[in-house]
């Protein structure tokens, strides 16, 4: 089976809260996660991560730099992801279509959720990593 690319966005607000989806689908029905989905054909990085946001929470981000790469592989799927951090510049937060439900949380209530695998550490790692780029 050949890779699909993916795309998600980070997302924390001025507060330090982060954005989280509850997975509707497989193969990660259940879990919270960033909102992320597959990359269009044709379609731009960017354009593909504002799109997922904006699909499964209703929000409108800027999108910035490139957080991570995280690879998922299963018995019927095998995605790599490109996580970028992104801010919300309007909209308004509604959880839509692959999306059970979509929240600010915490740094404290996310270690309290069902998460996709790795996920707490990307967290981390990107809210260091972006500190500058999400404080404007």
């Amino acid at each position: 089976m050949n890779p699909t690319v993916a795309i998600g966005a980070i997302v924390y607000d001025a507060t330090g809260r982060v954005l989280l989806v509850e997975r509707a689908k497989p193969p990660s029905a259940g879990l919270w996660s960033v909102p992320a989905g597959k990359l269009e054909p044709g379609e731009p990085l960017a354009h593909g991560v504002a799109r997922e946001v904006r699909e499964e929470t209703g929000l409108v981000v800027e999108v910035g730099p490139l957080a991570c790469v995280v690879e998922r592989m299963g018995d019927d799927h095998h995605y790599v992801i490109l996580d970028y951090v992104a801010r919300v510049i309007g909209g308004e937060l509604r959880a839509g279509s692959d999306a059970k439900d979509a929240r600010w949380f915490d740094e404290a209530d996310v270690a309290q959720l069902p998460l996709t695998t790795g996920l707490l550490e990307i967290l981390s790692t990107a809210r260091t990593a972006h500190r500058d780029w999400f404080a404007h």
